[in-house]
């Protein structure tokens, strides 16, 4: 038996000697699940079995154009920028400005992805807008530095600083949104829990989820079809303290939108195979902010915006014009067909 799972049954006051074979190799699995989940280096597992874990696939066609959008957006003159984490990480970002812009964003991507994958076909939207965006490499991926991965715990501080960042850059004078896709989505919104500056105005999440533990259940249980029981979740958590000093079930997207102040803009579509459409309409429920919900039929995991691009665009322009200028967050507006879906 591993010292590693003599600890955890000596921990949970558990004799060793009755302790079979079956649990040590569940410690084992659910071990590598974790570090599948929040690893820096990709295993080779995710790289053969990605469809499995995202519960998607793309089309030919819409995956050329996300690849063709990235390598502009790579390629557009951006500049990077570097800031130090509360934890003392170097993290990378790239900043666009437009000659007179009119607000700013900071962007979050996902995971396992990048800056320039999940927003090169947005980009050209937000520069149409006159939107400087702050377009940040998520601890643990790409330039910047870290071992792990933390599913939105860790960098909702990693997002704050770069919403102070911004405020440094343009003297404080633009309204800043959050925007995230996914893992980015989570981030944006759990950032949305702290205390955050005056020029902060709105959040835009795309098919963020509910938590941490609540997303490594659903991609466990129904995308690999692995059993995900207490004793797994007790496990999961056991590892993930080891490696980040915080369990998957310690913070959520639903704790930080029960304290969110800023309006908040959530968006999902309904294939969603990866984060359950499900999850968003929790987020909205427990949202004590203003808000509103852009449920797009037939997107997958992050394809709203290709699925339906002028819905999309009408719904965040619509955000930005009312709340720009905003100074305090208003009631929650009711109203939408989509919306009345979420509070059944």
């Amino acid at each position: 038996m591993k010292k590693g799972v003599r600890k955890i049954l000596i921990g949970g006051s558990v004799a060793v000697a009755g302790i079979g074979a079956a649990a040590a190799a569940s410690y084992r699995l659910v071990k590598k699940l974790v570090g599948v989940a929040m690893d820096r280096k990709e295993p080779v597992v995710v790289q053969k079995n990605r469809k499995k874990f995202s519960g998607s696939s793309y089309a030919t066609d819409w995956l050329a154009r996300m690849e063709a959008a990235g390598e502009a957006l790579k390629n557009s003159g951006t500049e990077r920028v570097e800031i130090t984490s509360s934890d003392g990480l170097r993290l990378v970002g790239h900043w666009y400005a437009p000659k007179h812009p009119r607000r700013a964003i900071v962007a979050m991507h996902g995971w396992r992805s990048s800056w320039t994958k999940d927003f090169g076909i947005i980009s050209d939207f937000w520069k149409e807008q006159d939107c400087a965006v702050l377009y940040a490499e998520q601890r643990g991926q790409g330039e910047s530095e870290g071992d792990y991965m933390t599913f939105g715990l860790l960098e909702r501080y990693d997002c704050f600083a770069w919403i102070n960042w911004v405020n440094e850059k343009t003297g404080g004078s633009l309204p800043i949104y959050l925007g995230g896709v996914s893992m980015g989505a989570t981030t944006v919104l759990m950032t949305a829990g702290l205390d955050l500056p005056a020029s902060v105005k709105g959040v835009v999440a795309d098919c963020g989820f509910t938590s941490p533990h609540a997303i490594w259940k659903h991609v466990v249980s129904n995308n690999l079809h692995i059993s995900y029981n207490g004793i797994a979740a007790s496990f999961a958590d056991k590892v993930s303290r080891e490696k980040i000093n915080m369990t998957s079930k310690e913070y959520s997207t639903v704790d930080a939108l029960r304290a969110c102040r800023v309006p908040v803009l959530l968006i999902h579509g309904t294939e969603d195979r990866f984060v359950p459409v499900e999850m968003t309409y929790e987020n909205y429920q427990a949202c004590a902010a203003e808000k509103r919900l852009l449920i797009v039929p037939g997107a997958g995991h992050g394809m709203s915006y290709i699925v339906d691009e002028p819905a999309y665009r009408a719904a965040v322009v619509q955000f930005w014009k009312d709340f720009d200028d905003s100074t305090r967050a208003a009631a929650p507006e009711q109203g939408s067909a989509a919306e009345e879906q979420a509070e059944g």
